[in-house]
């Protein structure tokens, strides 16, 4: 994996899925280019703050679908939300 600047590590597997791990800024625009199939995302039972958003509030909705939900012990939840095309 190569470290970029921005905080993001991008894979260097050429088939298959590439998973980037990043900013929300990263987040926001990978997702404005088309660019996100799928999103996995873990809440933590935790308020630390106002937070930033993950999604661009540019008034265009993105549809997805829910494909896997898990609860852990901890209080940590995983969503798998697939991009509707």
């Amino acid at each position: 994996d190569g470290a970029h600047g921005d905080g993001s590590r991008f894979s260097d597997v050429t088939d298959g899925p590439v998973l980037v791990h990043g900013s929300p800024t990263l987040a926001v625009s990978l997702a404005s280019a088309g660019l996100v199939d799928r999103y996995t995302l873990l809440t933590f039972p935790v308020i630390l703050g106002g937070g930033k958003r993950l999604f661009a509030d540019d008034g265009i909705k993105t549809r997805l679908t829910l494909v896997e939900s898990q609860q852990f012990a901890n209080g940590i939840n995983l969503a798998v939300f697939d991009v509707a095309r």
